[in-house]
């Protein structure tokens, strides 16, 4: 596996990749050339979430526009992850956090849903949005995680069940009697897999009922603490991936 160079500077572009030079956009040439102060013939790293990663020489289009000269492949593009991820939205700065590790550890759709205690009444996708390409070029991701409009929890569900069949959607439950994730996880077959993270104040006791009626549905506890939903997300999705995902 080749491993990324953190080392220079990585940029998401929205043109397709294919070895012929790339145009930066004014905030792009705005951070190259001002931000890092980078100057022509400097090395620079893109990526466009489909054709893997591409090194080529900076250089200037005009006095404050940049352009990337020389392409050639620095990573192939992996396998896009299979892990869905739908949580209910947080608020601000604890929301982009949420969403800059789920891309860290490897989703590969985000989903926002509405639940009866979800306390954010907008959802911001464009934010973020822009959380995940920043999240991906800061930690040499080369997916792009798609980020889907928001819909509430029982509309996500029904749609779920009807359009992936055969993924299994992981709970994560504070209710449980256990407090020991593995014993659950291990047991599942390998497969197409979601994980479900709920609002501060917990999934409601009717969506709870709901949710463990389902035949796709399996819950987990989070071990013996009480977890902020920032924090429940991060911990789920180690011991996930860990157990039945990528790691």
């Amino acid at each position: 596996m080749a491993h990324s160079d953190f080392r220079t500077p990585r940029v998401f572009v929205s043109t397709p990749l294919d070895g012929t030079p790339v145009s930066f956009d004014r905030d792009q040439s705005n951070y190259l050339l001002n931000v890092l102060r980078l100057r022509e013939g400097d090395g620079v790293l893109v990526f466009d979430g489909q054709n893997g990663e591409w090194r080529g020489r900076l250089g200037l289009a005009g006095k404050k526009s940049a352009e990337l000269l020389d392409l050639r492949p620095s990573r192939p593009q992996p396998p896009a992850p299979d892990l869905l991820y739908l949580f209910a939205p947080l608020k601000h700065a604890r929301l982009d956090y949420m969403v800059q590790k789920a891309v860290e550890m490897g989703v590969g759709r985000i989903r926002p849903v509405l639940t009866q205690h979800t306390q954010a009444s907008r959802v911001n996708t464009e934010r973020m949005r822009a959380n995940v390409i920043e999240a991906a070029e800061q930690c040499g991701v080369l997916h792009v995680p798609a980020v889907e409009d928001e819909e509430k929890l029982d509309r996500a569900l029904g749609r779920f069940e009807r359009d992936e069949p055969l993924r299994r959607l992981i709970f994560c439950d504070e209710g449980e009697e256990t407090t020991n994730p593995l014993g659950t996880l291990t047991a599942l077959p390998r497969g197409p897999l979601a994980v479900l993270i709920g609002p501060e104040g917990g999934f409601s006791e009717d969506e709870r009922r709901t949710l463990r009626a389902l035949p796709f549905v399996t819950a987990i506890p989070l071990g013996p603490r009480i977890l902020r939903a920032d924090t429940a997300a991060v911990a789920a999705l180690a011991v996930i991936q860990a157990t039945l995902g990528d790691w």
